[in-house]
Formats: structure tokens, C-alpha cells, sequence
């Protein structure tokens, strides 16, 4: 590192400041990751890199010798996503030292996450973390970083009870879709996309008693083995909006780039079916369904956001935790940052 004291930080934007429309912007594809972790070789004074990238969050954790790093990680991020620099560094946050440090153990523990205490997020990082092993990109301050911050996120989901209540994206849709229907056990569910939130979601349904389920991607065999797990039916994905009209509720949870179900299409579906609502839940970013879906008459359109404001109600609970839960991180921020901070500018 040249002899220049290294600085261990976080840079990124969540949902805390970027509403689903640009969240929609920052996302980035899985299809772009490689060749941005290849753009970040370039960047002066850059030792050790992570990209976490999530529905909800873009952060990068790094380890770097130059100050500048963090001015070109931003620039590099940008040009990727055609993003204007001005617009990123308006929603970005910001941590070095032991604040970045309690960043990652927050959101590893679910303690930063849109619905409190979901349990999806410990694995989104520990497979962002995986795979920057696999790439080469973190050395031993981050190796022990997220380490460190894995077992304090047990701890944190262990000790305390942020994590009760109905606090998943499955749990919220399937008691919006009871409050809709108000049985389950006639209405057949259409999976778009056979991405793991979207998996879960339908299994929720199943296991509250809906009738059937069918699933459609654009990856046939991806579509016939989730189906053959849950005995449910395969349909090829170029037919899916001619058979819309055939479902009470759609998951929508595809990679797409851009909209998939249209105002057009969905307005087409609900002729088909007079007086019989569709319940749409898009967990899709890029979002699946364009927002004027909503407009129509019979059609309920869920997205991210709505299911978490929903998620608040259930919020009571666990938030007399929540002070507990950051006791014990700021203890295991203050342990683990003073077995690191010699290596980086402590």
C-alpha cells in the first residue's frame, strides 16, 4: 500500500434515500458485475473490494491506501450504470473505520433492511462476500471484516427478537392476498421468474392453501424443475400474457431488464374475467409491471415498497429490541475495529 495508512470503508445508496424509481437505476446487473469488478483494478490505492448488490441496496466495502478511491469507485459505478455522478452522490452514504465496520454488521443482522429483521438479507451478503473470494478481490482486513460481522449478526438475530412477526415479502403478500380473497384454497398462483424470493413467495401461497401453481420463466428447464419441486404446472414464457387472465394472483420476480406486464396486456387479462380481482406482486428491480397497472379497475399492484410500508404495522414489536441490538453491535464494532484499526488508520 505504498507506505500510505490504509482506510477500511463503505460507499453505497439503499433504500433509506433512493426511492424504487432510481433504485431501479442503480441496480446492477448480473450481467455487469464481472466487468465492474474488472473496472475496479484500475482504481489507485485500491487493496481489497466486495459488491453487495441487492433489490433494496448497491454498497461497495473496501480497503484502500488512496484518498481518491472513493471519488473514482463512484465514477466507475456511474459510467457503468449511465448515471449521472451528481444524482449518485445526492442518495450516497458514506462510513470509514468502525462506522463502516457497525454499517455491515447492521445490515447483515437485518437491523438497516426495509422490513426489520427480514431474514433474506445474511444471505444476500454472505453470497456477496463468496463471490468476491471467488474473484480474488478481498485480502485479509476484509476476510476478517465479514467474518467478524457474520457471527455478530447471529448473535444479534439470537439474543435478541428483531426477528419476529410476519416480516417477510412472502408473509406480507400472502395476508394481502387473504384480505383480497379471503380464502385461498380456489385461487391458482401464476411464478414469474424463478429467482429465490420469488420461490419463496409462491411456497407461501402453497402453504396457506392455494389452490395451484404454475411457473414461468424464460429459462424453460429453470421453469419445469421449480415446478416438478412443487407439483406444480410449467408454462413457456412468450405464453404467459395470452394465459393472464387465468390467475387470481401473479409473483413477479424476473431479471428482466424493463416491464414485462404492461397496462395494455393486464387491461386485456381483466376483460377476460369480469368481476374477478388479480392480485400483482412485483418483487422484480428493474420493477416487472408497469406502475399504471395499478390504474385498473380489479387489479391490486404490490410492489417492494408497498410491502414494506405494510410490513411497519407488524413493526411494534420488534422495535423495543432494537436498542438492545445495537448495544451488542456497538460492542462487536468496538471489539473488532481495535484488532484492525492498526492496518487501517486507527
Amino acid at each position: 500500500m505504498n507506505g500510505t495508512a490504509a482506510t477500511l470503508f463503505s460507499l453505497g445508496a439503499s433504500h433509506h434515500t433512493t426511492p424504487i424509481e432510481l433504485r431501479e437505476k442503480i441496480a446492477l446487473g448480473a450481467d455487469k458485475l464481472p466487468d465492474f469488478y474488472r473496472q475496479l483494478t484500475g482504481v489507485a490505492g485500491l487493496a481489497e473490494v466486495a459488491v453487495l448488490n441487492t433489490c433494496n441496496r448497491v454498497e461497495f466495502y473496501g480497503v484502500a491506501s488512496d484518498p481518491t478511491a472513493i471519488d473514482q469507485i463512484q465514477a466507475a459505478f456511474c459510467a457503468t450504470q449511465a448515471l449521472p455522478v451528481d444524482v449518485f452522490a445526492s442518495i450516497r452514504s458514506h462510513a470509514t473505520g468502525a462506522a463502516a465496520i457497525q454499517h455491515l454488521i447492521e445490515v447483515s443482522s437485518g437491523l438497516d433492511s426495509q422490513m426489520l429483521g427480514e431474514n433474506e438479507i445474511f444471505g444476500q451478503v454472505k453470497d456477496a462476500y463468496a463471490d468476491a473470494q471467488t474473484r480474488g478481490s478481498v485480502g485479509p482486513v476484509l476476510n476478517r471484516v465479514f467474518q467478524k460481522a457474520f457471527q455478530a449478526a447471529k448473535a444479534v438475530r439470537s439474543s435478541t427478537a428483531i426477528t419476529i412477526g410476519q416480516i417477510s415479502v412472502a408473509n406480507v403478500a400472502v395476508d394481502l392476498a387473504l384480505t383480497i380473497f379471503g380464502d385461498l384454497s380456489s385461487t391458482r398462483v401464476l411464478l414469474l421468474g424463478a429467482g429465490d424470493i420469488g420461490e419463496k413467495t409462491a411456497k407461501a401461497f402453497l402453504s396457506r392453501g392455494a389452490a395451484a401453481l404454475t411457473v414461468s420463466s424464460r429459462t424453460l428447464a429453470r421453469a419445469m424443475q421449480l415446478a416438478s419441486t412443487y407439483d406444480a404446472t410449467a408454462l413457456p414464457f412468450e405464453h404467459f400474457t395470452t394465459h393472464l387472465s387465468d390467475f387470481d394472483v401473479v409473483v413477479c420476480s424476473t431479471s428482466a431488464p424493463g416491464t414485462i406486464v404492461t397496462k395494455e396486456v393486464m387491461a386485456t387479462a381483466i376483460r377476460r374475467r369480469p368481476s374477478q380481482p388479480i392480485f400483482l406482486i412485483d418483487l422484480a428491480l428493474p420493477r416487472d409491471v408497469d406502475a399504471k397497472v395499478g390504474d385498473l379497475e380489479n387489479v391490486f399492484l404490490y410492489n417492494l415498497d408497498d410491502l414494506a410500508k405494510i410490513a411497519q404495522q407488524n413493526l411494534a414489536a420488534r422495535t423495543a429490541e432494537v436498542t438492545q441490538a445495537r448495544a451488542l453491535i456497538a460492542e462487536r464494532t468496538a471489539s473488532l475495529w481495535a484488532s484492525i484499526a492498526a492496518r487501517c488508520g486507527g
